[in-house]
């Protein structure tokens, strides 16, 4: 029955890759070409464009038999003014979740795979048909949420920046920024590729890569005679980091943790930058002080969003810190 509340339905969509295919290359004709050209199979993208069409309708249908609703492309979503009262419907990939919640202020998020044979989704647990029930079921407040801790990257020029699963702070291009980081009383002039801030959301992703990679590095030179003992004892390094490094194998944690993880990315030690700050915990009573060298190319971006960046070149400070809101996703 409609109108059960006043409450507004947001459906939150994105172009399939056939559409940004005909976006590139003005035709469809001319896209086959290309992607056949090079040895793809161009059905594979009519396919999946033609299935995510039809649970879009679907969807519609369901959602518009319940409440007004109001469709939505992921392009728009910086731009969107979301009422507090409003459900948000994503429907898409786990990134389309991360990226919608970072303009949200703790309305809840329904994840729905449009595709289960091609997604995993670890953030879309339901599916379309599960929502003329899930709906009705979180007005009532009768459904399980889960909050989500997000980051926050405000700085000294009045910008911000949110990140659901992490936040870079780095070069534009590939080159080194060269920065000094402060947390707590220690602080230190760096260079390196740039630095991941992780949330618990985000430790099954970029965090788990980075320490996945560390942790094949070190196995590896340990499996070198003599070259792990040198190592360890070589200027750069010692037992203490050693120790640190171990500990720092339990990379994943809670979605509503309340701490973050830091990690700079290939740190170079050098007479002018240090390699000790290089991993650690940002809590509520520390944050991380960041301050650019870069006189020009340096970027802050989150979700993997490269194009929704702010500029942080020479003069600027970026405090990074927990967020005061939070994300809230519906759970089975």
């Amino acid at each position: 029955m409609k109108n059960f509340s006043k409450k507004k339905i947001v459906l939150v969509t994105r172009k399939s890759r056939l559409e940004e295919l005909i976006k590139r290359f003005n035709t469809q004709s001319q896209a086959r070409f290309y992607i056949e050209h090079l040895g793809g199979n161009f059905d594979e993208y009519i396919d999946e464009h033609k299935l995510y069409q039809n649970v879009i309708q679907k969807t519609l249908n369901i959602l518009t038999s319940l409440e007004r609703v109001h469709q939505l492309d992921r392009l728009y979503l910086p731009n969107y003014i979301f009422n507090p009262d409003d459900i948000v419907v994503v429907l898409g990939q786990d990134g389309l979740v991360a990226n919608t919640i970072k303009y949200l202020d703790s309305q809840p998020v329904i994840g729905v795979n449009p595709d289960p044979s091609r997604w995993d989704g670890n953030l879309l647990p339901f599916k379309y048909s599960d929502l003329k029930e899930l709906i009705p079921q979180l007005s009532n407040r009768r459904c399980s949420t889960k909050k989500i801790t997000l980051a926050k990257a405000s700085l000294n020029t009045g910008e911000e920046i949110y990140g659901v699963n992490d936040i870079f702070i780095g070069p534009k291009t590939h080159s080194s920024l060269r920065y000094n980081i402060k947390i707590g009383d220690q602080n230190e002039n760096q260079s390196s590729s740039g630095i991941i801030i992780s949330t618990g959301l985000g430790s099954t992703g970029w965090l788990k890569s980075l320490m996945v990679g560390a942790d094949r590095i070190f196995q590896t030179i340990n499996q070198e005679q003599g070259v792990a003992e040198k190592f360890i004892q070589s200027k750069y390094n010692n037992h203490s980091a050693q120790k640190k490094y171990q500990e720092c194998q339990k990379y994943t944690f809670s979605w509503d943790s309340d701490y973050l993880y830091y990690t700079v990315r290939e740190p170079f030690p050098s007479l002018y930058s240090q390699t000790n700050l290089v991993f650690g915990k940002i809590t509520p009573n520390e944050n991380l002080i960041i301050n650019s060298f870069m006189p020009e190319n340096g970027v802050i971006f989150s979700d993997g969003i490269e194009k929704d960046f702010i500029n942080f070149n020479s003069g600027t400070i970026a405090t990074i810190e927990i967020a005061k809101r939070k994300g809230c996703l519906v759970v089975r």
